[in-house]
């Protein structure tokens, strides 16, 4: 039982952490809908199996499995996470731009979960180096790894607040035309 709360407690904090930088930023449906596919069965009781305080239960499934069913239902049905855009042609796998308003939302949640997962230990370059150090041979398109990084750097320099007013001013109206200005 301790870990079916412990789980629960997660994604309700993580959820909530979401909701409020996404309404931040201005994307107030994004913030609503945040992972709901969490409470499905194939993801909940998955995350309840390999709950661990400060980790994410994907990584025990695969340390045990190979794989995570759970991930992969959450991948396929989530458009702020990258694995989402990508398609396969003629063989080939090839990563699609993401929109702007998931591009945001993978923001708001890269800080949300390394808030989660890290606890008293996250500072506000965390997110950034969780990026840096597990996102170099990813198929993200090039564009949306540049401006998810570009938010992740700014809001390890300047803070949640001032990217956020970035998102806001800038990225909401600019979309990808902003990275030729940088």
């Amino acid at each position: 039982m301790r870990k079916v709360w412990g789980h629960w407690r997660t994604i309700r904090k993580h959820r909530r952490l979401v909701r409020a930088l996404c309404f931040r930023c201005g994307y107030y449906r994004q913030g609503l809908f945040h992972d709901l596919s969490k409470y499905a069965p194939i993801e909940f009781w998955s995350g309840v199996r390999y709950f661990e305080e400060g980790r994410s239960p994907h990584f025990n499934a695969r340390i045990q499995n190979g794989y995570s069913a759970a991930w992969l239902h959450h991948k396929g049905r989530n458009r702020h996470h990258w694995e989402y855009w990508t398609e396969l042609e003629a063989g080939e796998c090839i990563p699609i731009r993401m929109p702007i308003r998931y591009v945001v939302e993978m923001w708001c949640d890269r800080i949300a979960a390394t808030k989660v997962y890290k606890g008293d230990a996250y500072r506000q370059e965390s997110a950034l180096r969780y990026f840096q150090d597990h996102y170099d041979d990813v198929m993200m398109h090039p564009q949306t790894k540049a401006l998810i990084e570009l938010l992740l750097k700014d809001s390890a320099v300047y803070g949640e607040a001032h990217c956020i007013a970035l998102i806001r001013n800038e990225v909401k109206s600019k979309g990808y035309a902003l990275l030729e200005e940088v």
